[in-house]
């Protein structure tokens, strides 16, 4: 992939560097609160350089978006619509909003982002929809509990059910395998469901799953697929995949209204264009994987910590004393304890995480 639409662009001015925005030193460390608090990629930061060369038209009708679009058809191998926008809530909220309608709901897990970290957005973006929740062990939809939902509708008094999301990597660090969604597919087709996926990390999902793109979305049924780069390099943004292009009609005119259609949706695209070269999206997630490996057999190695799930992407869910919680706190240490059942800590990867950062956790965790 070649990225160079304005290659004989020049900046017209340079702004000099104002260090004092900056006044407080950054932490050296990688904490694992969150993947979102990673930095960005070298890649994408030089995307983002190229992008700023010159003029080039607003809204998303130049050529770095356009080219942008055409990468994920030939990453997803198909003719998929591609829509950018500024983070993962707007992207589930608009792409549910275009499956339904006022009188439908969304069947989700209890523990997905669409639940319980988006303060209904599908809801206030798209008034009347209704959130359905389907449990399932390891974060998982069980396939029974959405049938279940079906039990007991009556045609005009209920919000009827019309998409079926699924979080892949889920908030719990599972991964559903391609013939796990298949299942699902099928079930879709059997009550009259899309396919939406929550792929915040979806990055991360495809390195555990080893598979191609196109395998673990629209060759398994997927309708649409929300594609997270924050989490995996991008310093903004995150994509939405429209498999079934006929539900992307009119998403332009959501993305209007809801704030959504950057003027400078280059620097949205571009952004892509360095993260999707050579595969880096794949290497960095593969990176972040691997040290959740890692961390995981440390951590089963320390007596008195028990693993809670799977790892099987980024994610490591340990049950840690708590008084070794307080004290890790007290050396720094950036962690959740209060994500997903169990109350355990939730320790996050990133794609810039490495094995130095992993051994001074596991050393500050076992000092006296």
């Amino acid at each position: 992939m070649t990225f160079s639409p304005v290659a004989d662009l020049r900046p017209l001015y340079t702004l000099p560097v104002a260090t004092s925005f900056f006044p407080l030193e950054y932490d050296r460390r990688r904490h694992f609160a969150s993947d979102n608090n990673s930095g960005v990629c070298v890649e994408v930061w030089e995307a983002l350089q190229k992008a700023n060369a010159g003029h080039l038209i607003a809204y998303g009708d130049d050529a770095i978006t356009k080219q942008a679009r055409k990468a994920f058809c030939d990453l997803f191998e198909t003719d998929c619509e591609t829509y950018f926008v500024s983070g993962g809530t707007a992207a589930n909220a608009l792409a549910l909003g275009s499956v339904c309608e006022r009188h439908h709901s969304v069947i989700c897990h209890r523990f997905s982002h669409i639940e319980e970290h988006e303060c209904n957005a599908a809801g206030f973006l798209n008034p009347g929809l209704k959130v359905r929740l389907a449990d399932g062990p390891n974060g998982k939809v069980d396939m029974r509990a959405v049938e279940e939902v079906f039990a007991g509708l009556f045609e005009v008094h209920c919000s009827q059910p019309r998409v079926l999301s699924l979080t892949n990597a889920t908030e719990l660090g599972t991964v559903y395998q391609p013939r796990e969604i298949l299942e699902f597919s099928q079930l879709c087709k059997r009550r009259g469901l899309s396919m939406h996926i929550d792929g915040a990390r979806f990055a991360n999902a495809l390195a555990s799953a080893s598979c191609t793109p196109a395998e673990l979305t629209w060759k398994v049924g997927v309708d649409v697929l929300v594609f997270g780069g924050i989490k995996n390099g991008l310093a903004f943004g995150e994509a939405v995949v429209f498999f079934d292009r006929s539900l992307a009609k009119g998403f332009l005119y959501r993305m209007q209204q809801s704030g959504q259609l950057a003027a400078k949706m280059r620097f949205l695209a571009a952004q892509w264009l360095g993260l999707l070269e050579n595969d880096r999206w794949l290497s960095n997630a593969r990176n972040a994987n691997a040290m959740a490996q890692h961390l995981a057999k440390r951590l089963s190695e320390v007596p008195g910590i028990d693993l809670l799930f799977p790892c099987q992407a980024n994610a490591v869910f340990a049950k840690i004393p708590e008084q070794a919680v307080t004290k890790l706190h007290e050396r720094g240490w950036r962690f959740y304890t209060d994500v997903g059942p169990g109350g355990g800590a939730r320790l996050m990867c990133s794609w810039d995480t490495t094995e130095s950062d992993l051994d001074q956790f596991v050393q500050d965790l076992q000092a006296p």
